[in-house]
């Protein structure tokens, strides 16, 4: 593998056919996060505006990615009873599918069987991977970046496997 990660936005204006995400935290404490995550916390209101501020690195780059026709789909592993932050990640899910990403929700228990790499990551054309790492209080420790053929072939069986047990977000319920 190696350490020199392309810029995130380059590799989605990159994708040709397909850019999937697979994140398997129950939470996370990614610090652009903290405020909004807060306010959920003590009042349950999220910003489902697609063209608020808070939106404004995310939304315009998934419709311009989907608008080329590149598949986005988002996969999230979660423990049950799901934590706040789950909570509030499924709060805002809306505004993704809203976006053009497909958004499917599996119970933990659901993925046991399954070969997971030990990273959330995007695949991008079933040809690259960029892992994200976390520290344990889940906020960004680095990102790592890899063509490697079996990395691929590992997390690409991986997120399938997970996409055709996961519930679609409009029938996952928290």
């Amino acid at each position: 593998m190696t350490q020199n990660v392309p810029d995130f936005s380059a590799l989605l204006r990159g994708a040709q056919r397909t850019a999937v995400h697979l994140e398997m935290r129950d939470t996370y404490g990614v610090a652009d996060e903290a405020e909004e995550f807060n306010e959920f916390r003590h009042s349950g209101k999220v910003d489902l505006d697609p063209e608020s501020e808070g939106w404004a690195g995310w939304v315009p780059l998934v419709r311009e990615t989907v608008g080329r026709g590149v598949v986005m789909r988002r996969a999230r592993i979660v423990s049950e009873p799901v934590t706040d932050y789950i909570r509030w990640e499924h709060a805002l899910t809306p505004v993704n599918v809203a976006a053009g990403e497909q958004v499917r929700w599996l119970p933990r228990r659901l993925a046991s069987d399954i070969a997971l790499p030990g990273n959330d990551l995007w695949l991008i054309d079933d040809r690259l991977v960029l892992f994200h790492w976390f520290t344990g209080d889940g906020d960004w420790a680095g990102h790592e970046y890899t063509e490697d053929p079996a990395t691929v072939k590992l997390v690409s069986a991986a997120f399938e496997t997970v996409w055709e047990r996961a519930v679609p977000h409009d029938h996952y319920a928290v």
